[in-house]
C-alpha cells in the first residue's frame, strides 16, 4: 500500500483530504471539552498516542490490517517526524487551555504562510502573487482578531504560534518520509505511536504531570459524561492521525495545509456558539472574517495554479519532486 509514482485519482485525492477536514474540525471541538475539564494535556497525548499503537497492533494480530515487520532503520529516518508531531500536538493542547477556539483556528490558518516561506528557502521559487497576497491576509486577518480579543492569553497564543512551526515541519517530513521509504499510512501511524510514547512518558514524568495526572483522571472518570467524551478523544486520535497521513501521502504537505485552512471555516463559526469561551468584539470579529476571507482566497489561489500546470508536473509547488 506504499505510495508509488501514479498520480492519485481525483476520488482518492478528494475523500483522503474531506476526511481529514471532517476528523481535523471534530478534534478541536473534542480535545477542547477534554481540556476544560482535565489540563494535564501531555497525559492525553500519551494516551491517544497508546490508543493508537494498540488498536494497528491488534487490527493486525486479528488481520484487519497489514504491515511491514518494523525497521531500526527506518524508525531512525521517521524520528524527526514523530518528534516534531509530538511538539506540534503537545503545543496545540497546551494553547487550548487559554485562548478560544475561533482564535485557536485563526493563528492555525498561519501555516500555509509557514510552508511556502520554508518552501522559498528550500529552492521551491517565489509564489504566485495571489498566492503571496492570500496569506498576507490571512496573517493580517489574526493580528486584527487579536488586537480585538478582550480574552487575550499571551501564553495560549505563544501555545499555538509554536504549534504552527511544529506542524509546518511535521507535514513536510511526513510528505518527504512517506514517499522515500514507500510506507502506508497505517505504518507511519505505527511508528510515530511506537517512537512517541518513550518520548512522552519522559516529558510527563520530567514535568511532575505524572503520577498526580493519573490520579486525576482516576477520579474524573468517575463521571460518565467525561469517560464518554475521554474515549471519543482517544479514537479521534486514531482517525484524525490516519486520515492526516493519508491525505499528506496522495495529494501532499501543502494540500493538507489547504484543507486545514477550509474546515476551519467551519469550525470557527461553530466555535462562537459551542464550549464557550468567546468574547464578542467588533474587531474581533472582523479579523477572524479577514483570515478566513484570505483562506479561502489562499485555497483557490492554490486550485488555479495547479488547473494551468501541465498534468505531468506535480500536483502542487509542494508536491514530492523527487519522484
Amino acid at each position: 500500500m506504499g505510495v508509488d509514482a501514479v498520480e492519485p485519482s481525483s476520488i482518492l485525492s478528494f475523500s483522503s483530504a474531506f476526511s481529514y477536514g471532517v476528523a481535523s474540525m471534530a478534534m478541536v471541538f473534542v480535545n477542547k471539552a477534554v481540556i476544560m475539564q482535565y489540563v494535564h494535556s501531555m497525559t492525553l497525548l500519551t494516551l491517544q498516542q497508546v490508543a493508537t499503537a494498540l488498536f494497528i497492533h491488534f487490527g493486525q494480530v486479528l488481520g484487519m490490517s497489514k504491515r511491514k515487520d518494523l525497521s531500526m532503520a527506518t524508525a531512525k529516518k521517521l524520528l524527526p517526524v514523530s518528534i516534531f508531531y509530538n511538539a506540534n500536538v503537545a503545543f496545540a493542547l497546551a494553547s487550548l487551555q487559554g485562548i478560544n477556539i475561533p482564535m485557536y483556528i485563526a493563528i492555525k490558518r498561519i501555516t500555509p504562510l509557514a510552508v511556502l516561506v520554508s518552501g522559498f528557502l528550500r529552492g521551491k521559487g517565489k509564489p504566485p502573487t495571489q498566492v503571496s497576497l492570500s496569506v498576507v491576509c490571512t496573517a493580517l486577518g489574526v493580528l486584527v482578531a487579536a488586537l480585538g480579543d478582550f480574552s487575550f492569553d499571551l501564553y495560549g497564543y505563544s501555545m499555538a504560534l509554536t504549534s504552527v512551526f511544529f506542524q509546518t515541519m511535521y507535514l513536510i517530513l511526513v510528505e518527504k518520509s512517506g514517499a522515500d521509504d514507500g510506507l502506508s499510512s497505517m505504518e507511519l501511524m505505527f511508528y510515530n505511536s511506537i517512537l512517541s510514547i518513550p518520548f512522552l512518558f519522559f516529558i510527563i514524568i520530567a514535568t511532575g504531570e505524572f503520577p498526580h495526572s493519573l490520579v486525576v483522571l482516576s477520579e474524573k472518570t468517575a463521571s460518565v459524561s467525561f469517560t464518554v467524551i475521554l474515549l471519543i478523544s482517544l479514537v479521534m486520535g486514531i482517525v484524525l492521525n490516519y486520515t492526516m497521513f493519508w491525505c499528506t501521502l496522495v495529494n501532499s504537505a501543502l494540500t493538507t495545509t489547504i484543507v486545514g485552512v477550509l474546515k476551519g471555516v467551519g469550525s470557527t463559526t461553530l466555535g462562537f456558539v459551542v464550549l464557550g469561551g468567546v468574547k464578542v468584539h467588533a474587531l474581533n470579529v472582523t479579523g477572524l472574517v479577514i483570515n478566513t476571507f484570505g483562506g479561502v482566497w489562499y485555497s483557490y489561489a492554490k486550485y488555479t495554479q495547479k488547473k494551468k500546470m501541465p498534468r505531468k508536473i506535480a500536483p502542487d509547488e509542494e508536491s514530492h519532486p523527487h519522484k
